[in-house]
């Protein structure tokens, strides 16, 4: 079992790495890689997307890696290979991005990434910091997590979904923002799992595990 946590320049990787790469270690879920190189992706079971930074430039410099790219869409989109996208990498799912201009997503979760908008003037933007999650779907990547749990977050914008059934959790932040989405073998996490702790871990550890 490989899992392949995709190099574009755009993402957090090395504490991703270390977190996938010990839950994969206690769960006897194979390998995990951190790489830029196609083929890997392509033959990869598992494939992790991150992402730092404005949606844009992240889905300019992921396209921009065009061999990368179109590994990513076959495996994910023709194979069916389980996908987890993490923050920005997220978001890139949607079908489009608002952020600073107008630009096309992976159209894999219908909806739009949008600015967080509180309606509590005091509430400050970007939303960071610990939040509960608040579970709306079931979801086999939620096992032994509950309603409550606590995620660590740092964005400004989030995905308003078109469907609610692919809304899976949100947060209350002076409004409902979207934490995770998912459509079948794809889950988006608006936060970072490997600074959320035992939730965040024990995400990781059902991803590896899931089988779609």
């Amino acid at each position: 079992m490989l899992t392949a946590i995709i190099d574009y320049e755009s993402g957090n990787l090395h504490s991703a790495h270390k977190a996938f790469e010990r839950m994969a270690r206690e769960t006897g879920a194979g390998e995990v890689i951190v790489t830029g190189d196609a083929d890997v992706v392509a033959r990869a079971d598992r494939i992790v997307l991150p992402g730092d930074g404005a949606f844009p430039a992240c889905m300019a410099t992921l396209k921009g890696h065009s061999g990368l790219y179109a590994a990513m869409i076959e495996a994910i989109e023709n194979k069916g290979r389980p996908f987890m996208g993490i923050c920005v990498g997220m978001q890139l799912m949607a079908t489009w991005g608002r952020e600073y201009r107008d630009t096309r997503g992976l159209d894999w979760v219908a909806g739009e990434v949008i600015r967080i908008t509180p309606d509590d003037p005091s509430l400050k933007v970007p939303h960071m910091g610990w939040n509960d999650l608040i579970l709306d779907t079931d979801h086999p990547v939620f096992e032994g997590i509950s309603t409550g749990d606590h995620a660590y977050f740092v964005h400004s914008f989030h995905m308003a979904v078109t469907y609610a059934s692919q809304r899976l959790a949100h947060v209350d932040f002076g409004t409902e923002v979207t934490a995770v989405v998912g459509t079948g073998t794809m889950i988006g996490l608006q936060f970072h799992p490997e600074k959320s702790q035992a939730t965040g871990l024990r995400m990781i550890s059902n991803f590896l595990n899931w089988k779609p």
